[in-house]
């Protein structure tokens, strides 16, 4: 059995969106192993987020997911990396097919670029064990 990662966003917690996301979690067959809402710690998402640090956007992202509290997760299944991403939709909601928890839940851009996509999932196994060794410890990748 595969883990992965998830996260339902500040826009998404606010929107009251949590358990339709989690709904189609369950309906999908995914086994929701660890979920926990709390508020963002910097420090975490500076790790979360390295490849962005450094990005002249960095900081209206730090401020996106700090402003509100968030939901995280992990799943495990057949392929849950994957199929998790599917579900998700791609990254930008204004190019997220209907179907998709971006396509029907997340808002396109505004005129700040401030994207609001609801969810996020770790983009590989590997990504997986590091999302889940940091955001809930190593000791959750060593469970059953």
């Amino acid at each position: 059995m595969e883990k992965t990662f998830f996260m339902i966003k500040p826009d998404g917690v606010k929107r009251g969106l949590v358990g339709q996301v989690l709904s189609r979690i369950e309906q999908r067959g995914f086994i929701i192993e660890q979920l926990e809402m709390r508020r963002a710690d910097t420090t975490i998402l500076r790790k979360h987020y390295e490849a962005l640090v450094d990005k002249p956007f960095f900081s209206e992202i730090e401020t996106y997911m700090t402003s509100d509290p968030i939901v995280i997760g992990v799943l495990s299944g057949n392929r849950v990396v994957s199929s998790w991403r599917m579900m998700m939709g791609v990254t930008n909601p204004k190019d997220a097919q209907p179907g998709t928890i971006r396509g029907d839940f997340a808002q396109a851009p505004g005129d700040d670029g401030g994207i609001f996509n609801v969810v996020h999932g770790s983009d590989s196994t590997d990504s997986a064990k590091r999302e889940i060794d940091l955001w809930f410890g190593s000791d959750q990748n060593a469970r059953p």
